[in-house]
């Protein structure tokens, strides 16, 4: 009897174990959906990431999908890497917003060559490999704030532009903002780069406040470089500067909207973007067919009209 009961516990034992190897590796009808993201812990790419795992696991939990793997990288190099991995794993389906356009190509068409659908977010790739891209209006962000600038100033100022760091998403922000001023007597007499960045539009700003003695506006790329550009104003006790744009649907800049501060409006880009992105990949892995290859956020104006209609007290951005 003894004997009996070592051998049923043994018996028990074992298959406890294989069951838990196989819910943790996934078995061959288990839907997996791939992410891989940047890293950061906080604004818009930290909410990015929050929304990713909060739509991911939504889908876990309404049996869309059985699991995910969530990776995030701190370099383009690394990113790949996660890729490559994702690749190896036998993953259904890959969300990826890539860090570097030109560097995550490669490993995307490794993706597309294993016949992986493959959902860019944001920044698009070099070549073909994407199955559907899902992005912001970057040309109607510029579009939409030229025509505030033409409307708010008359059609005529003298006005700055603090773009981002040399990429396709600073440049379609450029161009949509100077086509949509042509024809104005809207002079951009500075454009630089303010990175993306708080402290590096803080500091762009201070330099050229000092050099331009009169400026009518302000055109930021983005809510983070607004908040820097406002701070360097407001330091300098400069009272000729009528306003300032960003671009994002930020919560802080929502609030200075509200309060009537300097910053009147920004367009959206929201980082809620990648929940679609992670529905889409979802289908995917399901075996349906994308309704398109490419979906585009509007870039929708946001001011003190309409400002109650998209601010949200609770919104990690």
């Amino acid at each position: 009897m003894k004997r009996w009961l070592t051998v049923l516990l043994v018996s028990v034992i074992t298959f406890g174990l294989v069951a838990c190897s196989s819910s943790s590796s996934g078995d061959d009808d288990s839907v997996v959906l791939g992410i891989a993201l940047p890293s950061a812990t906080h604004g818009w790419m930290g909410a990015l990431i929050q929304n990713a795992e909060e739509q991911a696991k939504a889908l876990v939990e309404d049996g869309t999908i059985d699991e995910y793997e969530f990776t995030t990288a701190d370099n383009p190099a690394d990113q790949a890497n996660n890729v490559e991995d994702l690749i190896a794993q036998g993953v259904d389906v890959i969300v990826m917003l890539p860090i570097e356009s030109e560097a995550l190509s490669p490993v995307a068409a490794k993706v597309k060559d294993e016949g992986i659908p493959l959902v860019i977010v944001d920044r698009e790739l070099t070549n073909d490999a994407a199955t559907v891209v899902v992005k912001g209006d970057n040309t109607g962000i510029g579009t939409n704030a030229g025509e505030y600038f033409v409307e708010q100033l008359d059609g005529k100022g003298k006005v700055v532009e603090i773009s981002g760091p040399s990429s396709s998403v600073t440049k379609q922000r450029s161009d949509g903002f100077r086509e949509s001023i042509e024809g104005s007597d809207i002079e951009i007499i500075a454009s630089q780069s303010g990175d993306f960045s708080t402290e590096a539009s803080l500091k762009v700003m201070e330099n050229i406040l000092t050099a331009q003695p009169e400026i009518d506006a302000v055109y930021t790329q983005d809510d983070g470089m607004a908040l820097g550009v406002i701070q360097a104003i407001k330091e300098s006790n400069r009272t000729d500067i009528k306003f300032v744009t960003g671009a994002a649907g930020s919560k802080e800049v929502y609030e200075i909207i509200q309060e009537d501060g300097l910053i009147k409006a920004t367009f959206l880009y929201s980082p809620l973007m990648v929940m679609d992105a992670v529905i889409i990949g979802a289908d995917l892995a399901n075996g349906k067919e994308a309704e398109s290859a490419e979906v585009v956020i509007p870039a929708t104006p946001v001011t003190k009209d309409n400002i109650e209609e998209h601010y949200d007290a609770d919104a990690a951005f």
